[in-house]
């Protein structure tokens, strides 16, 4: 015959979670064995703790709810507003207690591949040669520009140069 689940989540609050199962988790397993539980199991999660239950029988799960003893230690967590989930089936997120199969890598049938090695890069300097001929046209237009002493003309305007000294 198989067994039903149930869990009692208590979260920490004013006080932490651990502190009641201390004081009210031996009651409520004395209270839960004498009222037909199978089985039983403390989890310790962070920020709170699980008692997960299994009864065989709803009624028998009914019965040990509605014990004075249970109803006392439900009042006494630390956060009966919002830290307190009473619900069927196993506590926390776990669906079993199986360990999760790791999924194993698929082989290839690759190696690793080998590093390239970088290429020296060379710099190639531009070469400079002297032109053919010399420039002679240059020189003749910069002295034809050049005005008397004391006026340079460029770009068709014409300034006096400075003779303050």
């Amino acid at each position: 015959m198989s067994v039903r689940w149930w869990s009692i989540e208590v979260r920490d609050g004013v006080l932490s979670a651990q502190r009641w199962k201390d004081g009210y988790g031996e009651a409520l397993l004395e209270a839960a064995v004498t009222h037909g539980a199978k089985r039983w199991e403390w989890t310790v999660l962070p920020g709170g703790v699980v008692l997960e239950l299994a009864f065989r029988e709803a009624g028998e799960w009914e019965r040990f709810r509605a014990l004075p003893v249970v109803t006392a230690a439900l009042d006494a967590t630390p956060d009966p507003v919002n830290g307190l989930y009473v619900y069927p089936g196993r506590g926390g997120s776990a669906s079993s207690r199986s360990p999760r199969k790791r999924p194993r890598p698929t082989g290839a049938g690759a190696a690793a591949m080998p590093i390239p090695e970088a290429r020296p890069q060379v710099a190639r300097l531009a070469v400079v040669e002297p032109p053919a001929e010399p420039i002679t046209e240059l020189a003749e237009s910069v002295t034809a520009r050049s005005g008397p002493a004391g006026t340079d003309r460029v770009a068709g305007h014409t300034e006096l140069a400075d003779t303050a000294a």
